[in-house]
């Protein structure tokens, strides 16, 4: 395995093993969840294991400019101490706020910020945020009473403090744990019950940290309720190792034979462990062990993966929502299994940093694998071998540009990933992990 980078070009060779253990960084959705509830605090909150990326720091400049001070306490900027200004404690900021390619700051900022007694917001980002919609929570933000507006249903997105939110019942027409935290956080300010009906169960982070934090968060078949709060606190908030950022790794020790990778430290929500589902539906040896939970109510595990042969399955609607981020590599994986797999109930992925559906079939294609995007996701015919190798090109898209270097792992000429720049939105440390594994095989051999 060798993984060679200039500065428009990732050329990731093929691997003869994955083996050793890694660390992976800070959950990114725990991570932006601990800067902005964490602002929001009774006094000072020590954050450990944060995963400092462009996403998650677009959070902390954001709470920065509002007079939440916010003190990296290492180098790494992995543990920060947080002094939480209170619920209703946030200044207007001098300039725009540029939440940049984070599309969950997007989202969850607005909530924060419809309660405050005053202040004019304004939410922008880089040209991908621009093209992603809003309307689903401006809406309901305005059912509450929120003052808010957007540039033709997209960023700039302006929210106006000073107007009184009142709790409403919504049920959300499309599964988002985005939606839901956003109006939840809202929730916290107004006057009554909030409650969100889901279509489907999703991510419940803002959930557990909020309960960790004293507040009224009540769980219901379908739904979730939160009643006004006075204020929160929270002394420390431990973020799990991200599973969307082990999920890489997890699926290249699966497919390269002989391989025997330990990840250390892992969050294993059920809401967002679908992953490690589907994969083991599909035959893959995963197990877990070292199982806790953080003081913050979030579940963390150590997994063993070894190599194995994997079939196909059907990932349906129900499961999507805890595997959203994780699907490109279900598809990777699923394209060197046998039988065929069919992906339904995914059509969100095409609003994502790319359409996701189009982009994850051209970059697999490209290298060999054989599938066909549908409306709401993909029919994949595995071949138990090596992919071919060859070119990808992520449109921009951090995530399908790492898939695209596992897929380089597994194939027999390598492939090359363009523009492997835009990895660093959230995984910064992704190459120097590749050159560990390396570094791993040649020691073992």
């Amino acid at each position: 395995m060798s993984a060679a980078e200039t500065a428009d070009r990732l050329h990731v060779e093929p691997a003869g093993a994955i083996v050793g253990e890694l660390v992976p960084p800070g959950d990114k959705s725990v991570s932006h969840r601990s800067v902005l509830i964490g602002g929001l605090a009774e006094g000072p909150v020590a954050v450990t294991g944060f995963g400092a990326n462009e996403d998650t720091l677009a959070s902390v400049a954001a709470m920065q400019s509002m007079g939440v001070r916010i003190e990296p306490q290492d180098e790494g900027i992995t543990a920060l101490l947080v002094h939480g200004v209170g619920l209703r404690g946030l200044r207007d900021p001098v300039d725009p706020i540029d939440v940049r390619n984070a599309g969950t700051l997007l989202r969850l900022l607005p909530g924060l910020l419809a309660g405050q007694p005053e202040g004019r917001y304004t939410l922008d980002g880089d040209a991908s945020i621009r093209r992603r919609p809003v309307d689903r929570i401006a809406l309901p933000l305005g059912r509450m009473g929120a003052a808010i507006t957007s540039t033709d249903g997209c960023a700039p997105l302006t929210v106006e403090g000073g107007h009184p939110l009142a709790g409403i019942t919504y049920e959300l027409p499309v599964a988002s744990a985005q939606v839901k935290s956003c109006l939840l956080l809202a929730g916290l300010l107004a006057e009554g019950e909030t409650t969100v009906v889901e279509p489907l169960a999703t991510r419940d982070h803002t959930e557990r940290m909020l309960r960790a934090a004293g507040a009224r968060v009540q769980r219901h078949p379908g739904a979730v309720t939160v009643r006004p709060a006075t204020g929160l606190r929270l002394q420390e908030i431990e973020v799990p190792g991200d599973i969307s950022s082990a999920a890489f790794f997890i699926v290249a020790a699966t497919l390269v034979p002989e391989s025997h990778l330990f990840i250390r430290g892992v969050g294993v929500n059920p809401g967002r462990a679908g992953v490690l589902t589907v994969l083991e539906r599909m035959g893959a040896r995963i197990g877990l062990f070292n199982r806790r939970t953080t003081a913050a109510g979030e579940p963390i595990a150590d997994l063993e993966i070894r190599a194995t042969e994997l079939i196909a399955t059907e990932v349906e609607p129900e499961i999507v929502p805890s595997l959203i981020d994780e699907l490109p590599l279900i598809a990777l994986a699923a394209s060197r299994a046998r039988g065929v797999t069919v992906v339904r109930g995914a059509d969100d992925l095409r609003k994502k940093e790319s359409d996701r559906i189009a982009t994850v079939a051209d970059a697999l294609t490209a290298v060999g694998a054989h599938l066909t995007a549908t409306d709401d996701g993909w029919e994949l015919r595995g071949v138990p071998a090596r992919l071919r190798g060859g070119t990808v090109d992520p449109h921009g898209d951090h995530r399908i540009a790492m898939m695209g270097a596992i897929a380089g792992l597994y194939s027999e000429q390598g492939v090359r990933v363009r523009d492997p720049a835009c990895i660093d939105v959230s995984f910064p440390g992704f190459r120097d992990i590749l050159r560990a594994l390396e570094a791993a095989v040649a020691e073992r051999e």
